[in-house]
């Protein structure tokens, strides 16, 4: 990724940089204020030095009430972490660190035990310190190897007063039925009473695996044990049925963001009965979930606070759920990426009111240039109000469908047309002129050209300093951009220092900056 940074507040470590001897990256920094404190850095080839300065920089900090620490580029076998707990200050409520390995997470979860043997009720029933106080979290999230029983424990037993608890894990190999979560993992977490916000997601990153030991039961202890819950975020669940999700939606009353990813197991049963249900959705996805149909979007409809809906990869989404979508008219973030769309359904969506902000049509092959076009002619409100396009790996998209966005998509400010082969020079020119021949319209700030084999070098001419002015992020990998004309674009990244250019394949934006570009 070329890149130069915008406006930092802080330059970490900067003497630093010139020598390969360092533990931080030369594109590292960090924010920080009294109470904030977030690090952006690359791991590099000497671990000693790396921790030794980042125990520095904690020292330095003595009132820090949110801290959130992410290694890019570092393995799980790596230790970052360990006895990190040592010098953090006590004020601290938030924390997110990534990676850990679950062995060390539970090591500094026992010490950040809230010192109870220090801790008195006051009459109110609120508890206070008479000495000095332990860690009193309240939001924690963990990107870790593995997701256990034991870890769930220690953090249940250790931190009483969370609130919010993300935990994400990354297995390299299938999880030991010995050391993985369960059932009663599940039900351990009763004992953080104040929970609102929890999420437990396995990734697929490196392995198709899932949480197997976990099955409807699990669900059920969850639902009766954390009934204060907000917010639920679940993924690799695949012994779960329509039973136990169903039951998290009916016991949960005051659930708003609702989010489960590859359940095998997961149909429209479980929204059956959805208007019954005591929760006032605002956030309903989805993803990779191939038994949703749109029977499941035609219930959603009775969820009139809903805001966001994502179904990507729900492949049975068909064009007849559209007309339940319009109806929607506080929805602002659509995703039907991989559904069965066509143009017909893009000609419903023009005409309904949802005042739709994000649409994400992604690998739905069915639509083409034709459903580009009806979708912003319509008499509805969608191409006023739609500032986010995502159009990638839709092979029915040419340059017609781009001259279309150029020519009437005045609110269109990031665009996807990833894989999208037969795009031309022609829809580069185009985006690089509309902007200045139309009044009141956006100006394009993020633009992924991704795997577009039909743009030539020329192509890079419109990025010279006359067009795309307010382009702040652009995505060239895989075409012949990036593999030929390296001069200019060394001389463009000179003329707009704002302008990233990402090389990589990073989905757009390189995932908010936290994506690890290898040199």
């Amino acid at each position: 990724m070329m890149k130069l940074k915008e406006n930092p507040v802080v330059e970490a470590n900067s003497s630093a940089k010139e020598h390969k001897s360092s533990a931080l990256k030369g594109s590292n920094h960090f924010r920080l204020s009294s109470e904030l404190l977030t690090l952006e850095l690359s791991y590099w080839d000497l671990p000693e030095i790396f921790n030794r300065s980042l125990v520095q920089m904690l020292t330095g900090c003595s009132y820090l009430e949110s801290v959130c620490l992410k290694i890019r580029g570092a393995e799980f076998d790596a230790v970052f972490f360990r006895s990190i707990e040592h010098f953090l200050p006590k004020t601290v409520k938030i924390l997110k660190l990534q990676p850990v390995i679950e062995q060390d997470a539970i090591l500094f979860i026992h010490e950040l035990r809230a010192n109870q043997n220090n801790l008195e009720t006051a009459e109110s029933g609120i508890p206070f310190s008479l000495v000095s106080p332990g860690f009193k979290l309240q939001s924690l999230s963990l990107v870790l190897d593995i997701i256990s029983d034991q870890l769930i424990c220690s953090i249940t037993n250790s931190l009483p007063f969370l609130t919010e608890l993300h935990l994400e894990d990354r297995p390299t190999k299938e999880p030991s039925p010995f050391h993985d979560l369960t059932n009663g993992g599940l039900q351990s977490l009763r004992f953080c009473c104040h929970l609102t916000d929890i999420s437990l997601m396995r990734s697929r990153q490196n392995l198709p695996v899932y949480f197997r030991r976990v099955n409807d039961m699990g669900m059920f202890l969850l639902s009766e044990g954390c009934k204060l819950l907000e917010s639920v975020r679940l993924g690799g669940f695949c012994r779960v049925s329509d039973a136990g999700f169903a039951s998290i939606l009916h016991s949960c009353q005051h659930l708003k963001k609702f989010e489960v990813r590859n359940a095998s197991l997961l149909s429209d049963l479980a929204f059956h009965d959805l208007t019954g249900a005591p929760c006032s959705l605002v956030e309903v996805k989805l993803s990779s979930c191939s038994l949703i149909t749109s029977e499941t979007v035609q219930k959603m409809a009775s969820s009139r606070r809903l805001e966001v809906l994502d179904l990507f990869g729900c492949r049975s989404i068909a064009d007849s759920s559209l007309s339940s979508i319009t109806c929607l008219d506080k929805l602002t973030t659509l995703n039907l990426g991989g559904g069965d769309i066509s143009d017909r359904g893009l000609s419903v969506l023009s005409q309904g009111y949802s005042p739709i902000t994000h649409l994400c049509l992604r690998g739905c092959k069915r639509v083409t240039d034709k459903g580009v076009s009806l979708l912003f002619h319509g008499c509805g409100v969608i191409n006023k109000t739609l500032t986010v396009l995502d159009l990638g790996n839709m092979p029915g998209i040419s340059d017609k469908a781009i001259l279309t966005i150029a020519a009437v998509g005045t609110g269109i400010a990031e665009l996807c047309i990833r894989y999208c082969f037969h795009v031309t020079d022609s829809s580069m020119e185009a985006l690089a002129t509309k902007r200045r021949l139309q009044d009141g319209s956006k100006s394009l700030q993020r633009l992924d050209l991704f795997h577009c084999s039909g743009l030539s070098v020329k192509s890079l001419e419109s990025l010279k300093w006359h067009s795309f002015q307010a382009l702040k992020w652009i995505g060239l990998g895989h075409t012949c951009l990036s593999g030929k004309g390296n001069d200019l674009l060394t001389e463009i990244c000179h003329e707009r220092p704002w302008l990233t250019l990402c090389l990589d394949g990073c989905e757009m934006g390189c995932h908010d900056g936290w994506h690890f570009h290898r040199p």
